[in-house]
């Protein structure tokens, strides 16, 4: 890949990322006091929507869409970019243990995304400046100056977000989130299971969402108090998105040999993008109208992943009449 191919990865990565970023943002404002954090989030919301259209616009101007290789790059990123932002809406509005730990938890990832916006803005002025493409060097350094503005108000604003933990406390209900939780829940569940139908699209969203992951965001309950024994016998029973959030999890902490290599036997492809979201009634219709390579697909992953008795089989009643 060329250099200026490099510039429009990189673009479409930060594209992406604001896209995703405006509806964390929507989120965490809808269940934020009043005060200085809020009016934070509120200006910067308002940033990433020009950062987007900035951005996007740039893209238009470097002929983006025209080269095949640069549409599916494209595609890809945003893509994941949503995945990451409809699948934490509701956990933004519901995580901690009460209202002000949710906004110090929410205020924590704000700082880690501004971190990871500012290395992409980064990475894309120097790369345009040593191309000698200035206009997308001056946008990247523009849109840098915003973030590490949010960054450094962000962490000025954290110690006061935990002194509210210690002796602080607010109704959801007052903020508005009770009805953006409703909302948010409804939609997740219908995009992301649209989303994941993308091939690959699992994984990535896994890996990602572990980077930064908690103990309490794993599929695994008590996962820091198990023994390696007692996570392998619970692995099979994860999606491909669990299985990368446990892998990136573990390699953070106790990078423990022996669940990274049984982590590593079972990722791998769904008998079709989306497999793992679909209950036992779905994967039975599913069946009726599958040919025999993916019937043996199934009957192949089944075994090694949940074992359902019933999917088993409906797959061995298919193969013995295809």
């Amino acid at each position: 890949m060329n250099p200026e191919q490099k510039i429009v990865q990189y673009l479409n990565e930060a594209h992406a990322t604001e896209q995703a970023l405006t509806r964390v943002l929507q989120s965490q404002i809808a269940m934020t006091p009043r005060g200085s954090y809020r009016s934070a989030l509120e200006t910067h919301l308002a940033e990433t929507h020009d950062h987007s259209r900035r951005v996007q616009r740039r893209l238009s101007e470097l002929g983006e869409g025209t080269s095949t290789l640069q549409s599916v790059v494209g595609f890809a990123e945003t893509v994941v970019g949503q995945v990451i932002a409809v699948g934490k809406t509701p956990l933004d509005l519901m995580r901690g243990n009460g209202g002000a730990e949710k906004v110090l938890k929410n205020a924590k990832d704000a700082a880690a995304t501004e971190a990871l916006e500012i290395a992409t803005y980064t990475s894309i002025e120097r790369l345009a400046k040593a191309t000698g493409d200035e206009k997308t060097a001056q946008l990247a350094a523009s849109i840098l100056a915003d973030e590490e503005k949010m960054l450094a108000r962000v962490l000025r604003e954290i110690p006061k977000l935990t002194e509210a933990v210690l002796g602080g406390s607010f109704d959801i209900a007052t903020t508005g989130a009770g009805e953006t939780v409703k909302r948010a829940a409804t939609a997740t569940k219908r995009a992301a299971r649209q989303t994941r139908k993308v091939p690959g699209v699992a994984q990535v969203e896994g890996q990602v969402k572990g980077a930064v992951a908690s103990e309490s965001d794993l599929a695994i309950a008590r996962y820091d108090t198990l023994t390696a024994d007692e996570i392998l016998g619970r692995l099979p029973q994860l999606s491909q998105v669990d299985l990368a959030k446990v892998d990136s999890y573990e390699r953070r902490h106790e990078n423990r040999t022996t669940v990274l290599e049984r982590v590593s036997t079972l990722r791998g492809n769904e008998p079709w993008p989306g497999y793992d979201e679909l209950n036992v009634s779905e994967v039975r219709a599913a069946l009726a109208e599958a040919g025999d390579a993916r019937l043996k697909a199934v009957r192949t992953y089944e075994r090694a992943h949940k074992a359902r008795t019933s999917v088993l089989d409906a797959a061995e009643r298919e193969l013995a009449t295809a």
